[in-house]
């Protein structure tokens, strides 16, 4: 599953994407985020309870065999990948809380990841254990901070050229997204059949309902309409990248990758469905809002 595609055009891509999203930020975004904790605590307690909850309730429902249970619950375990910001900075959800949370969450999840993934393991009685790679983790964080942190500091030396930006970037950013998506698709012609019978029902489930809970939960508990945006992609837009390098490199079994494969090229088209789903719900209360 692994191309020259996703191992160097996809961290380049997100890189250029990752300095976009620089542009629309600044530190005042972060403090803001700092005054209102609840919505961090709402969101990671989804991710890191609700959901891989949820995703144990489908693999049991769904009788998956034991490695194709596993990789579903170490994708769960896996924390929000940078395509998260991406769709949120798309979407109007606020970007400064991804960040925020995709930093935090790659932290946690050097201890959630391997117990999660373990209990998994041990459920399907297999005799193998995982820890979270650190060479990971740094990846994560240099993906995430250094092209934002220069498109943030562009902003604050040159604001007419990051406004003039704005729209550009967006547009480009959802090119860039389908073309990744369509170079996949073509590197895995001869393997994405199988794999979408294997798993591709459930990885489907698991983000939609994912997408929905990452919502529904946040502006239940009176998160804000952009942050409960954010929070959804951060929550339902899973590291499949990650998920598949452990299964492949530290569990070694191909089969434990395939449903992080399979989420990967789907939660895509599911992201971007509920983005529009729901930026249309968001203008329609504006406009209701507005007439009233």
């Amino acid at each position: 599953m692994d191309s020259a595609l996703t191992e160097i055009g996809l961290p380049i891509a997100l890189a250029i994407v990752m300095f976009g999203l620089g542009l629309d930020l600044t530190l005042a975004d972060f403090r803001r985020v700092g005054k209102h904790p609840k919505a961090v605590l709402v969101a990671l307690g989804c991710q890191l309870v609700l959901l891989p909850a949820v995703c144990f309730g489908l693999v049991v429902l769904f009788d998956l065999s034991p490695f194709l249970g596993i990789g579903m619950l170490l994708l769960a375990a896996s924390p929000g990948g940078t395509t998260a910001n991406l769709f949120s900075h798309l979407f109007r959800g606020d970007v400064a809380l991804n960040i925020t949370l995709t930093a935090i969450n790659s932290i946690v999840a050097i201890a959630t990841l391997p117990l999660i993934t373990n209990l998994a393991i041990d459920y399907f009685d297999k005799n193998e254990t995982v820890s979270m790679p650190l060479e990971e983790v740094v990846k994560v964080f240099a993906l995430i901070l250094v092209p934002t942190s220069l498109g943030m500091l562009t902003r604050a030396r040159r604001p007419s050229f990051a406004a003039a930006m704005d729209r550009p970037v967006r547009l480009a950013s959802a090119v860039i997204l389908a073309v990744l998506v369509l170079g996949i698709l073509l590197a895995e012609k001869d393997n994405v059949g199988g794999y979408f019978a294997d798993v591709g029902l459930i990885a489907a489930v698991f983000c939609a309902i994912s997408l929905v809970v990452g919502y529904v939960v946040p502006r239940a508990f009176g998160v804000t309409e952009g942050q409960a945006i954010a929070s959804s992609f951060e929550i339902g837009v899973h590291n499949g990248t990650l998920a598949i390098f452990v299964a492949e490199n530290i569990l070694e079994v191909n089969a434990i990758a395939i449903p992080g494969a399979i989420y990967s090229l789907i939660m895509i088209f599911l992201a971007a469905a509920w983005g529009v789903l729901i930026s249309r719900r968001v203008g329609q209360r504006e406009a209701s809002r507005v007439a009233s």
